[in-house]
């Protein structure tokens, strides 16, 4: 079994549809370490030695989010250069993160067709990510491509929320277990709902 960490980062909660369903289906799952960030830090005073502890005490760190203006929002980067001191996450002695596994699960307000050369947002997704896929690569750990909900502005609309946050629960829930394929995952630039790469349980 593996101790899964989950990192909730969403500073307008009350005003979100998609995230906040996630939250509340990820919460209860046995196994897996739920952290409210903003309600944990709400004035940003991170608390650094019980960030590390956390995470040395699981193998898998899952930060979810919605993107905002192509990135992170903003106390996920604090935290990110807080916690990921040298010494402890890279550099000398920094070995604190060797093979550990860090995954994204976002939302981004537009459609899938946006993200690319030919979209209004003019470059796939995963390059607004790329920062944190080489946060990964500099703490020696695993990047896993993102659980990803397009046209989250549009989803309840659309009614896409409860299949994505099925999913969620499902991808959570096999990261505990050691079903999650990452093997096939790593085929594909982002994961969806309907295209879950997991193992067959027993």
């Amino acid at each position: 079994m593996a101790r899964t960490l989950l990192y909730f980062a969403h500073p307008g909660q009350r005003q979100s549809h998609a995230n906040w369903a996630m939250a509340q289906a990820a919460r209860p799952i046995d196994g897996v370490t739920f952290v409210d960030l903003y309600a944990d830090y709400p004035r940003y005073n991170i608390d650094i030695d019980r960030e590390q502890a956390r995470l040395r005490a699981h193998s898998v760190i899952v930060f979810q989010f919605p993107l905002f203006w192509y990135s992170p929002p903003a106390l996920v980067k604090e935290w990110l250069d807080l916690v990921l001191e040298p010494g402890f996450a890279y550099g000398e002695g920094g070995t604190a993160l060797v093979g550990k596994t860090l995954m994204l699960a976002i939302t981004a307000a537009s459609p899938a067709e946006a993200y690319g050369p030919d979209g209004f947002q003019k470059f796939p997704i995963r390059d607004f990510l790329r920062p944190l896929e080489q946060t990964a690569a500099l703490c020696q750990m695993r990047f896993t491509p993102p659980y990803l909900l397009f046209g989250a502005l549009d989803a309840q609309t659309h009614g896409s929320i409860p299949p994505h946050v099925a999913g969620y629960r499902a991808l959570l829930t096999a990261l505990r277990d050691d079903r999650y394929d990452f093997d096939a995952a790593a085929g594909h630039d982002v994961i969806t709902c309907d295209a879950l790469p997991l193992r067959a349980e027993g």
